[in-house]
């Protein structure tokens, strides 16, 4: 059996902020345990399901004091017991998960499942099988593994509010997970005066290839004891942890040996704004890597300077990012369409389970479309600010497979208006769902409950979105040309193959593409890989209500 590279939970340490604090909500909570001791657990009964308020809160080890990330509120938690965490959980998943006719019924009395524990904890693997397995169209799971999934609550937070993760300011893509392994680095992030971005000073670029850490062989080793100093040299959870790793730079004769330590990252997710002149106008090209809320001060920035420059098309290259917070696609989505295309147009009405048609099951309040955001929601601004626009009627999008989510939900928001959106690279991955992240007892759980159409009412993009070009019978098409991802080259080069498509295909008025490499075109110079980061961020995530 071949060993993997276990992708871990919590050292792949995430980015984002939040004006408003996330968890909590949803079930609510009920009256006071009382006494010295927890209450009895539950009674369970096949197809017999209480209010999930019964039973929240009771947690087999309550949080004591204050809530820092929820004006310092006291926790609301009680002593209960792991049976009451699974009793919540099942209430809870049969009351708002979109799909809760497919749910089995599970006793949360039992100790051990079908599955192997895919936790440390008997509730979150309880939580495991409190989902569909049904299929889309193409066979792919309906609710992916990345889809369902949990955080500890503190660090959930924390992530969510903070904008800092821990690791060397790299983001890794994976080429192949079992030996023969590859990983290369996708982009870094740039060295700033706030950190130093310890991937930017050893000068790690695009494409470069890891051979070893810690003197373990990266490509073939094959026991689980490397595969661990494997990740935790790749993945680092402390500040200050140095690893040394044996790298192969693109186009180098002989690999080299560096050092990396560690630090405290603030990401910079929007890279590379970047103009080009051309006969015909200037296009405009952006790197936008995560929908976290530095993203918003950010984009402002690069599309005002786009607008003031007379930017006649943008390339907007999302092929990385893997979603995050829906608010900031809507503000991106009018940015490049402007007020003529948008106004009184929907960006995104969600769509909860049967059970609630015309109620948002979370906030008790009536379901309205999103509206495309002309004015900042306030993630890294001031709220209310007018949002500047492009006012383009077709813009070029850059994707691949972790494209996914509220990167998904600006092409179908604006194919829903009219927009032409022109795909260049891979399919995306198909996630029109999201949810509300929901504390209890001190684990957030992320479980889907809605899903998302545009203007036009449309939302079935659950095999994603792919270029006309392809041969694929699954995924939605849409105009463009499928194009491999290129490792030989920096982001927002010209002569990258995904952004020399574009341009390519807008010099030509439509009709030229390379031919179709999409996932299968083999080499550095052409591959798909899997970028590692934090599950949340390959999400649409709606801010929750306190």
């Amino acid at each position: 059996m071949r060993s993997r590279f276990l992708r871990p939970v919590i050292a792949l340490l995430g980015v984002a902020g939040l004006a408003a604090g996330c968890g909590g909500g949803g079930g609510g909570g009920s009256g006071g345990g009382g006494g010295g001791g927890p209450p009895p657990d539950p009674t369970y009964a096949a197809g017999m399901y209480n209010a999930p308020s019964t039973y929240a809160n009771y947690c087999a080890s309550p949080r004591t004091g204050n809530d820092p990330y929820n004006n310092n509120q006291p926790y609301p938690d009680k002593l209960g017991s792991v049976v009451w965490e699974k009793f919540w959980i099942r209430s809870w998943t049969k009351a708002y998960y979109l799909w809760y006719q497919d749910l089995p019924d599970i006793s949360p009395l039992l100790t051990a499942y079908t599955t192997p524990a895919l936790a440390t904890s008997d509730a979150t693997d309880y939580f495991q099988q409190m989902k569909t397995t049904a299929t889309n169209p193409s066979g792919t799971p309906k609710d992916k593994p990345n889809f369902h999934f949990t955080y500890p609550t503190a660090s959930w937070e924390q992530l969510s509010q903070s904008g800092v993760q821990v690791g060397y300011g790299v983001t890794w893509a994976l080429v192949a997970v079992t030996p023969p392994r590859q990983a290369l680095v996708a982009y870094t992030e740039p060295a700033s005066s706030g950190y130093p971005a310890t991937g930017a000073s050893v000068n790690l670029v695009r494409g470069a290839s890891i051979l070893t850490v810690d003197g373990v062989d990266l490509v073939n080793s094959n026991d689980q004891a490397s595969v661990d100093k494997l990740n935790q040299g790749l993945f680092p959870t402390t500040v200050g942890e140095s690893h040394t790793f044996t790298v192969q730079d693109p186009g180098a004769a002989q690999p080299r040996t560096i050092t990396m330590q560690a630090v405290s990252v603030t990401e910079t997710p929007v890279q590379n704004p970047t103009e080009f002149v051309t006969g015909s106008g200037t296009v405009g090209y952006l790197t936008f890597n995560d929908h976290i809320a530095t993203a918003e001060s950010e984009l402002i920035s690069a599309i005002s300077q786009f607008a003031a420059d007379g930017v006649k098309d943008l390339v907007l290259d999302i092929r990385y990012n893997g979603g995050g917070y829906l608010d900031l696609a809507s503000e991106m989505a009018f940015m490049i369409a402007g007020t003529a295309q948008t106004n009184g147009k929907t960006f995104d009405l969600l769509q909860f389970n049967d059970k609630y048609p015309t109620t948002d099951p979370i906030t008790n309040q009536a379901i309205t479309p999103t509206p495309f955001w002309n004015t900042t929601q306030g993630f890294s601004t001031t709220a209310g600010q007018p949002l500047p626009s492009l006012n383009l009627n077709r813009v070029f999008v850059l994707t691949g497979n972790d494209t996914c989510s509220a990167s998904e939900a600006i092409i179908n928001s604006l194919n829903g208006i009219g927009v032409e959106v022109v795909l260049i690279g891979s399919e995306t991955c198909g996630k029109p769902y999201g949810f509300y992240p929901q504390d209890n007892c001190g684990t957030t759980y992320f479980s889907i409950e809605f899903r998302g159409v545009n203007n036009a009412g449309f939302g079935d993009y659950g095999d994603g979105f792919v270029a006309q070009n392809t041969a694929s019978t699954t995924g939605t098409k849409i105009p463009g040309c499928s194009v491999a991802d290129d490792f030989s080259h920096a982001l927002g080069d010209p002569n990258e193959a995904r952004l020399a498509a574009a341009l390519a295909y807008r010099a030509s008025g439509g009709t030229t593409c390379p031919t179709p490499s999409g996932l299968a075109a083999p080499g550095l110079h052409a591959v798909e890989a899997h970028v590692v980061k934090p599950v949340w961020l390959m999400n649409r995530i709606l801010r929750h209500p306190r």
